[in-house]
């Protein structure tokens, strides 16, 4: 133990040399900041970026994440920063693209991430030759001229229908040679037929945007003339077909466009930002209504009207996004910088309609947020309270702090157990430990559990790291009779031992005291019998996995050992490089000369690697 007991402390003293040394790095950059506007890029000790932000003034942005008290999100990101790099631009515009486009680039892990592409159907003049009107779920930066989103594709179809049959583009394949049969209908231009000029494309594309800004007297006029000609030829079916494209422009297009007298074609944001939580709301506005509406939670590490001012900007820049006609935000978001950077006409509503669904927005994005923290809440009580029940039925003052056991092994071969630690009813993972069996041969699970608790708890105690407030062993009074002898009589612990018992289906039955080895009465709908079950369940899967493991590299090591000229060195390096058999065998004899084995020891290997296949 005082052998130990240096290293220990200079391991220790060195953590506190190395953390000074960091501090005092970023405070000697931070007296070298300007006051310009610029990015600042925040980078761990791995040289990755892990932050990329924005400022109008690098000083005091950057400064403050290193000066003052911060909420758990931030805290947690700054002890990550090992240093930073800044980038000045000439204005606050420029920074917001930089910003956009470090964060495109190297998608930083505190950064909010946004989703991608959209599920909503949009109508597309393609950008070629002979252009065409196809519907698509992708907005991509083609040249290409975007109308929507619809609510569904039933609407995108009805609308591309009416427009091939009144301003028709191109609907034949490229390489059609003759008069394609919607030419003869009247729905393709005609490039299958005779030469189209760009001049009259530019002509008929121009009269669809004029249709989509809700110029749909000409296209009305035009099937009513359409359906009266029909009448009077008596081809009453065609002038139905007429009648019912009016019908769909007076009870769709023209009743969204009076409604949308109001809300036409914008974009509303909302946000709310709460215990270190940004919640951000989207409302699309077409044609009258809230056509569609996204959502976001995020951790927000800088200044909540600044993240979303980025957030906006990156929702067109990054997922193509149809820009709409203009765009209403709270008031504490940089308009004019958004205007400068998407070019469309930002509006923060002081009363009125716009104000109102602005509110809406927002307190959208407030119920989203109340719920994210009520479900956490009632986690956090769910894995407390089963803890606080499991304790109780134990009579402990506390279980906070959980370490478990289970032991694998086939009739007392490569015997291993493992250990898991549970820390306020949750898993500690990387505090799981694998143990082989060393000093015991063959099935004893009563000498398995001895060497197992020796070994774990001489180690804590010996690196004088924390016990736990309770040891569970999958198993009942064998397994807890080993642990208390090893605890008390061993190492003078008194750490409560208890037994997850199971059934003949081998499944959690029942707990089982480890001091009046009695089965302790649960209720099976409890929480505390859930999360005995889930500690089972947890260590069992852990133990069998590394007895597998451990099994499968002895099998691997046997079959090898019986090659000649294959010694330890040339087995580590295969199990090392090609880690299974089957990888082996799969290998060339170029593959296992690179490894360093001879030629006639490789050949060796393949030959009765495959022989045993074939036998």
């Amino acid at each position: 133990m005082t052998d130990q007991s240096p290293k220990r402390l200079t391991r220790s003293r060195q953590k506190v040399l190395d953390k000074i040394e960091i501090r005092q790095k970023i405070e000697n950059k931070l007296r070298l900041l300007p006051d310009l506007p610029g990015c600042y890029l925040m980078k761990n000790a791995q040289d990755e970026i892990i932050y990329v932000g924005k400022a109008k003034n690098l000083k005091n942005r950057v400064r403050s994440y290193f000066r003052g008290a911060h909420d758990t999100k931030t805290t947690k990101l700054v002890s990550e920063i090992d240093h930073f790099e800044t980038i000045v631009t000439n204005s606050n515009k420029e920074a917001l693209i930089l910003e956009i486009n470090l964060i495109q680039k190297y998608k930083p892990p505190y950064n909010i991430k946004l989703k991608e592409g959209t599920m909503y159907p949009y109508l597309k003049i393609t950008k070629e030759r002979h252009p065409q009107l196809i519907i698509t779920n992708q907005v991509l930066k083609d040249g290409g001229h975007y109308f929507g989103p619809f609510p569904n594709v039933y609407a995108a179809t009805n609308t591309q229908q009416l427009l091939h049959r009144v301003y028709p583009l191109r609907r034949c394949p490229k390489n059609e040679k003759r008069a394609c049969f919607y030419y003869h209908l009247g729905q393709c231009i005609g490039p299958c037929d005779h030469e189209v000029s760009r001049q009259e494309y530019d002509q008929q594309i121009e009269r669809i945007k004029r249709f989509f800004n809700g110029d749909v007297a000409p296209i009305k006029q035009a099937l009513k003339d359409k359906m009266s000609q029909a009448a009077e030829k008596l081809d009453f079916e065609q002038a139905a077909d007429y009648r019912n494209q009016i019908h769909y422009i007076e009870t769709t297009i023209e009743r969204q466009n009076v409604m949308s007298q109001d809300y036409d074609h914008m974009d509303v944001f909302g946000y709310t930002h709460n215990k270190g939580w940004l919640s951000i709301q989207v409302f699309m506005l077409r044609q009258g209504s809230i056509l569609k509406r996204e959502a976001a939670i995020y951790p927000c590490y800088g200044i909540a009207s600044e993240e979303v001012t980025t957030f906006i900007a990156r929702f067109y820049q990054e997922q193509s996004h149809i820009k709409p006609r203009a765009i209403i935000v709270p008031q504490d978001i940089d308009a004019e910088l958004l205007t400068e950077v998407l070019a469309v006409k930002i509006i923060s509503p002081q009363k009125g309609k716009k104000k109102s669904i602005l509110e809406l927005c927002r307190k959208n994005s407030q119920i989203a947020l109340d719920e994210k923290f009520r479900l956490i809440e009632m986690k956090q009580l769910k894995t407390l309270g089963a803890v606080e029940e499991l304790a109780q039925l134990l009579n402990l003052p506390r279980a906070n702090y959980i370490e478990a056991f289970d032991h694998s092994n086939i009739l007392g071969t490569h015997a291993v157990s493992g250990m898991v630690v549970y820390r306020d009813g949750k898993p500690e993972r990387k505090n799981y430990r694998k143990f082989k069996i060393k000093s015991v041969e063959g099935a004893h699970e009563f000498a398995h559990t001895q060497e197992i608790i020796r070994r774990r708890y001489t180690r804590l105690l010996r690196e004088e790291k924390p016990l736990p407030d309770l040891i569970l062993m999958d198993g009942g009074k064998i397994q807890i009779r080993a642990a208390r002898d090893v605890l008390e009589n061993e190492l003078g612990l008194s750490i409560p031992v208890a037994g997850m018992v199971k059934d003949q289906h081998h499944k959690t039955a029942a707990l089982m005291d480890g001091y009046q080895e009695n089965l302790v009465e649960m209720d099976h709908r409890s929480q505390a019998f859930h999360f005995l079950q889930r500690i089972q369940e947890e260590v069992h899967r852990y133990a069998i996995s590394y007895h597998r493991q451990v099994r499968s590299k002895s099998q691997f090591a046997s079959i090898l050992d019986e090659i000649e000229g294959v010694g330890p060195k040339t087995r580590t390096k295969l199990l090392k490089e090609l880690k299974s058999l089957q990888a082996i065998k799969s290998a060339s004899l170029t593959d296992l000369q690179k490894l360093g084995i001879p030629q006639k020891v490789a050949q060796r290997i393949l030959d009765q690697l495959n022989n045993q296949t074939n036998q």
